[in-house]
Order: C-alpha cells, then structure tokens, then sequence
C-alpha cells in the first residue's frame, strides 16, 4: 500500500458510527487513554478540524495549537458537528496536493505525506478507546489498521520519540493479532475493559 493512496474514509466512518453510539450517561466514562469519554469527543473534534485543514496546507490557529493547548471542553452541538469534521476531514485528504509537499498540525510541521499517516492512526487507535470505553463493537479497516502499524512499530521506544504520541511499548507476541501488536506498542493494552457502569454489555 503506498501511502499516497490511503484513504482516510474506513477509519472517519468508523469513528462516526462508534461517536453515534455514545449515550450521554457514558461521558464520564474513563477510557484506556487519559480522560473520560467527553474530553476524547473534544479531542476528536479538534484533531478532525486540524488534520482537515493541515491537508489544506491552512495556516492558523487550527494548525498552529498544541495539542496539549487546545480546548478540552466538548461542544454541546457535538452530535451533530463531530460526524460533519470527520467526513470533511476524509475528504479533504483526497483533494489534489493534500499529500505533497509539507504541512502542520498541532504545531509541528512534516511531511503531508507522513501527516496522513498520523491522523490515520488518530482515528484508528481514539475509535478503539471509544469503542472500548463505551462497550462497542470494533474492528479496523485493514488499511488503516496496517498504515497504523507502520507508525507505531516504526516509533522507537524512546520518551523522547514517543512523548505527547504514544506510552512505553507493552509486551505482545510477535504472532498476536495485528490489532494488538498496534495497541501494544502504542502503550495501550489489548484488554483492557470498561470498569464503569455506563458501559453497554
């Protein structure tokens, strides 16, 4: 797969459809990252605008923030406006340039073509945290989910290289599913269960 071709619409749909199922009883959740439901819905949201503009090479506030500086409070239109980014965001990485040349978001500028593949895996491991948070069905579109791969078994297992992106590396067998070999080495534990009561079954 050559990642000029990868399409960002299997993860944003999936995202959709996990953002869909959360009940408002379910937002203060905890979820296998830091924060509960609603403050992974606000980044979510912000990471959606940022990555849509960065493929439009956007110069401003939505690219030139910080992660850790943006908003963490959850729109109240969230329903409603979190699908619309997603889809917008999909889409604005198949428009013509969007992975030439280099680009910024959440302050950094790289590569457009490498940038694709960090919100790739945004998509792909948050869906997971919300789906697992929230006792939803998941399963990445293997693209994606492969895309993902190549991130986080290419980031060392360096505080350096992997802070404000990824934990320590957690131990998995080599011949474990890809889904949790991803989830591993981006510190997250492939079994890792929702504790709370707003949980679904």
């Amino acid at each position: 797969m050559s990642l000029m071709t990868l399409d960002l619409a299997p993860a944003a749909e999936q995202m959709s459809r996990i953002v869909a199922g959360i009940t408002d009883d379910q937002l203060t959740a905890t979820t296998p990252c830091e924060g509960d439901v609603a403050t992974m819905l606000a980044h979510v949201h912000g990471l959606s605008v940022a990555f849509r503009d960065a493929a439009r090479k956007v110069e401003g506030p939505t690219t030139s923030t910080a992660p850790q500086a943006a908003s963490k409070d959850l729109s109240p239109g969230w329903r409603d406006e979190i699908p619309v980014a997603l889809e917008e965001l999909a889409q604005a990485w198949r428009e013509a340039g969007a992975v030439e040349g280099m680009t910024t978001a959440g302050g950094v500028t790289m590569p457009a073509e490498i940038m694709l593949t960090v919100v790739d895996n945004e998509l792909v491991i948050h869906a997971w945290d919300l789906a697992r948070a929230t006792g939803q069905p998941y399963a990445a579109a293997p693209e994606n989910l492969e895309a993902s791969w190549q991130m986080v078994s290419n980031t060392p297992d360096e505080p350096e290289a992997r802070e404000g992106l990824f934990g320590p590396r957690l131990p998995i067998a080599h011949d474990a599913p890809l889904l949790d070999r991803v989830l591993a080495y981006a510190g997250r534990d492939p079994e890792w269960r929702a504790t709370s009561s707003t949980a679904s079954p």
